[in-house]
């Protein structure tokens, strides 16, 4: 017997079209994850760990070489100065930072504002919470957002606002007016942020990520996550980790102890090594390869037939199939995974509000080795012809 609360989420959209991947034998460019392992230095730091005898529970809000090296880090990137002992936690994953921080900040009857295209967490999260949803649509292609209409979501009962930036999947990158007015309402409102910004190094054509901690009376309301997953390509570590005030750190760690108590100990360590010695020479790098792979994509999409939106942040691209199929967004999916052997997301379960928007349009993912997108190019062009 499922949770009311859950029962209507259902299957995790990623689950099927992963299990489909399989049964066509079909190149996966649904779910996000990396082909290829990360820095072999950090996998070293892992058995080093290991071996040295890092093997029991760790400090329940994270163990101190990482909450220290987190904190330098936002300091070092950001100017943003956390004490680690108080103003960082580590979770097992971002996404169960989400799940920590809505448990341990939301209350019934709670309003939280969502920005839809929205990763699929978001909602059930806030539905465990007992907290009530309210929805910012960002449109295909341009995704942009409409401030008056944020502006009317916010009320007395407005508690929460999560914003992901780098945007999952849009790849949108929220801008200044954007993020300036977003401060504004937060503020006179009373409202806390949840940035979920594990993104924040996958940023492409030039354009930086800025925190919103960093804009004027954001850093005391605003808890911000990022991940090892995302950063170093390891997303099977699952470890993650929030900043912000101690206040909004201690209502998530509060949820967090009861959750899942600590993160591996040995993982934590080598994240720990990661994030002192991988600086910027590592994230630009990083960036100019993901964003040769996002540009052979696009290409290959367009050469399909597809219409693109030309991500500037994270590694999906959404695009609109319809000169293709007539079908909506699932069927779609369904059909390229059978007949063109590459899968992707149906995106319309990530728009609760106006799922239409989302039953033109499918995702694909491009974290992958350039020779698996060739791959998938190669099939996509066949499938076309």
């Amino acid at each position: 017997m499922v949770n009311a609360r859950l029962a209507p989420f259902g299957t995790s959209v990623f689950a099927e079209m992963s299990r489909l991947a399989l049964e066509h034998g079909a190149i996966n460019l649904s779910q996000g994850f990396p082909d290829f392992e990360g820095p072999p230095e950090l996998l070293e730091a892992v058995t080093r760990a290991m071996q040295g005898g890092l093997n029991q529970y760790a400090r329940s809000q994270g163990a101190l070489p990482l909450v220290e090296a987190i904190a330098r880090q936002r300091q070092s990137l950001y100017g943003l100065s956390y004490d680690p002992l108080t103003e960082v936690v580590v979770f097992s994953g971002a996404t169960e930072g989400l799940m920590s921080s809505m448990l341990g900040i939301l209350e019934p009857g709670d309003e939280v504002i969502l920005f839809e295209p929205v990763y699929d967490s978001y909602p059930a999260a806030v539905a465990l919470a007992g907290a009530t949803p309210r929805y910012a649509t960002l449109r295909f292609p341009d995704f942009a957002l409409d401030l008056e209409h944020l502006a009317s979501l916010f009320n007395e009962k407005t508690k929460l606002v999560v914003l992901n930036t780098p945007h999952n999947p849009t790849g949108k990158i929220y801008s200044d007016q954007e993020l300036s007015t977003l401060a504004e309402l937060c503020q006179r409102f009373d409202v806390s942020v949840l940035a979920d910004e594990v993104y924040e190094h996958l940023t492409y054509d030039g354009v930086a990520h800025r925190p919103l901690a960093t804009y004027p009376g954001m850093k005391e309301r605003t808890l911000a996550l990022s991940s090892t997953g995302k950063t170093y390509n390891f997303t099977g570590w699952k470890i993650g980790w929030g900043t912000g005030p101690a206040h909004l750190v201690k209502a998530a760690q509060a949820a967090h102890q009861f959750v899942t108590f600590a993160s591996p100990t040995p993982l934590q360590h080598a994240v720990a090594y990661g994030l002192d010695h991988y600086g910027t020479a590592y994230y630009q790098t990083q960036r100019q390869e993901y964003q040769a792979r996002r540009d052979f994509l696009l290409a290959t999409l367009d050469r399909a037939g597809f219409v693109t939106a030309r991500p500037r942040g994270a590694y999906f691209i959404l695009a609109d199939y319809t000169p293709l199929h007539d079908g909506d967004d699932l069927a779609f999916a369904k059909t390229l995974t059978a007949e063109a052997k590459v899968a992707a997301i149906p995106p319309s379960s990530f728009y609760p509000a106006t799922p239409s928007e989302g039953r033109r349009l499918v995702r694909f993912a491009f974290c992958k080795r350039l020779e698996t997108l060739e791959a998938a190019a190669s099939r996509l062009e066949g499938w076309r012809r």
